[in-house]
């Protein structure tokens, strides 16, 4: 009775592998679907391993193995009373999950959606805005003169020093970072690490320059700032918790007293002009040869062609 008003899940799965088995060329369809399909599994787990979704995948996993299960041993009752859960069950999902799911069509297209399908927003541009935001929690810092040390990892890796510190693994936040250097707070000593586009770390500690003729008035971040610029390429932006004027420091070499549009000018020219902008100028000047080559050839033939005349 129960047979013919809902068919196990197992059978449905068993001959849509005998078709596979008489049909061959269908074995390449498999396989894509078998990427697909687990692809799709490890980016849900991916993502809601840490939220409180795991536990809801967690129960409907449980809820399929069990009518595959009941299927396989021919449990006819309980297969039919889980399969209709399983038919009733995504109406319910849709109801008690409706502001979940409006969200997340809210972000087809954006950063977050185009991330999980790989499709990464274009590097300079990413670059570009996580500059902003730090050039505004910088400004906001140094408004309150509240002390900050902010490092910007380039091409030799900060791995060392990322790992002395708390790990983050984050988006570049205003907000975020502004909450790091609150004064008292566990995180607020050391200096914040970006990497590949992301807070790596916090509270990290730098090696500490120790020139002599560096200035006496300037303090541990000043020191770590320029110690880490000269052990490495990377680019340290300090705020005074005194002053609030704000520093970078690159190359060993401290730039004091920068003001807001220098400071994104600065960030900009070394983390993606003198980086990203090769690859640039190398199109453009290949596009300025072709141009001279065609108007040289235009301009002889056009040359010739005055001659005969």
């Amino acid at each position: 009775m129960f047979t013919d008003l809902n068919k196990p899940l197992s059978d449905s799965f068993i001959e849509y592998i005998n078709s596979v088995k008489t049909h061959p060329f269908e074995i390449v369809t498999f396989v894509i679907d078998i990427i697909i399909v687990i692809f799709l599994i490890y980016e849900l787990i991916k993502r809601t391993k840490k939220s409180k979704v795991w536990q809801l995948v967690k129960g409907i996993a449980l809820l399929i193995i069990m009518t595959i299960l009941s299927g396989l041993l021919k449990l006819r009752i309980l297969n039919f009373i889980l399969t209709s859960i399983m038919s009733y069950g995504i109406i319910a999902l849709l109801i008690i999950f409706q502001p979940e799911l409006r969200r997340a069509l809210e972000q087809l297209g954006s950063n977050t959606f185009s991330r999980m399908f790989g499709i990464e927003k274009n590097m300079e541009d990413k670059i570009k805005e996580d500059i902003y935001k730090v050039v505004i929690a910088v400004e906001e810092l140094a408004k309150h003169k509240t002390g900050a040390l902010i490092v910007f990892e380039r091409d030799i890796k900060l791995q060392d020093i990322i790992d002395t510190g708390i790990a983050m693994d984050c988006e570049v936040s205003p907000q975020v970072l502004v909450n790091i250097f609150v004064p008292n707070t566990p995180l607020h000593d050391g200096a914040v690490v970006i990497s590949n586009n992301r807070i790596a770390a916090s509270a990290c500690i730098l090696p500490l320059a120790d020139d002599k003729d560096i200035a006496k008035e300037l303090g541990t971040r000043h020191r770590a700032a320029i110690g880490i610029s000269k052990e490495s390429d990377a680019i340290a932006v300090v705020v005074s918790e005194e002053t609030g004027k704000v520093s970078i420091a690159k190359d060993g070499t401290l730039i004091a007293d920068v003001k807001e549009d220098a400071l994104r000018h600065i960030l900009i020219k070394y983390l993606i002009n003198s980086r990203l902008g090769d690859e640039n100028d190398k199109k453009r000047i290949v596009k300025i040869k072709e141009k001279i080559k065609n108007d040289r050839i235009k301009f002889f033939k056009n040359k010739t062609n005055n001659a005969n005349k």
